[in-house]
């Protein structure tokens, strides 16, 4: 006789609408790393708890953030890291390849191609752009730089959705006003600027200064800030 397995409690179908705080989302792509690292090591389940310590974060964050997208897991067992994983990419819309557009090719521009990460999570540069004739024709990566003249065609041809905008600030809206021209639904910008998009145009600002910005004030604040019960200096 087959042995039984238990059944998950329920997976709901997600949201009913947009009202998912963007920082849920940012740590479902988080949970989704660490469960394809643990899957990788042949680990099949894993409790909330774990989950959360591996990523500095409570078992109840764990819970509720699954919560906003329905109920997951097994009752005894916890969640099946490979049945996580594709609700995950449900989710995220990562269970389907992605077509993204880059514009600029300077040197993060260039590093970016050369990013493994993206083709794991199904992202693929299908096409990169840049205003300088001396990189048109050129190659980076096995990709061909394009001028910008041939994006819009480029995007209806390769039913192109993304776009990446990895040019100087000056030059980034722009950018932004021929992507959304051709017909692309989202943009992460690497420039250091606001982009005016019309509402239906999705936008992910990456500005690598302020996340350093972030981090010093993390370890200052941390190093002025007075261990508790620490013994007052002597005087006299």
């Amino acid at each position: 006789m087959a042995e039984s397995r238990p059944q998950p409690d329920h997976i709901g179908d997600g949201p009913s609408d947009a009202s998912v705080p963007k920082v849920v989302v940012s740590r479902l792509s988080l949970y989704l790393r660490e469960l394809q690292r643990l899957e990788a090591a042949g680990q099949e389940t894993i409790s909330s708890g774990q989950l959360g310590a591996l990523l500095g974060f409570s078992d109840a964050q764990v819970r509720k953030d699954l919560g906003f997208f329905g109920q997951f897991g097994y009752p005894g067992v916890g969640y099946r890291c490979d049945e996580l994983i594709r609700a995950m990419r449900d989710i995220l819309g990562t269970n389907q390849p992605w077509n993204v557009a880059m514009v600029g090719v300077g040197n993060l521009g260039q590093a970016l191609l050369g990013y493994r990460g993206f083709g794991r999570q199904n992202f693929t540069i299908t096409a990169a752009f840049d205003a300088d004739p001396g990189k048109i024709g050129e190659l980076v990566q096995g990709l061909r730089i394009q001028p910008l003249e041939e994006l819009a065609a480029t995007i209806r041809a390769r039913d192109i959705r993304l776009g990446m905008i990895v040019v100087p600030a000056e030059r980034a809206q722009e950018a932004a006003d021929s992507l959304v021209a051709a017909g692309i639904e989202g943009i992460v910008n690497f420039a250091p600027v606001t982009l005016v998009l019309p509402p239906h145009v999705q936008n992910v600002g990456v500005d690598l200064a302020i996340e350093l910005e972030q981090l010093s004030f993390a370890v200052t604040t941390k190093l002025v800030k007075q261990p508790t019960g620490a013994a007052e200096p002597a005087t006299g």
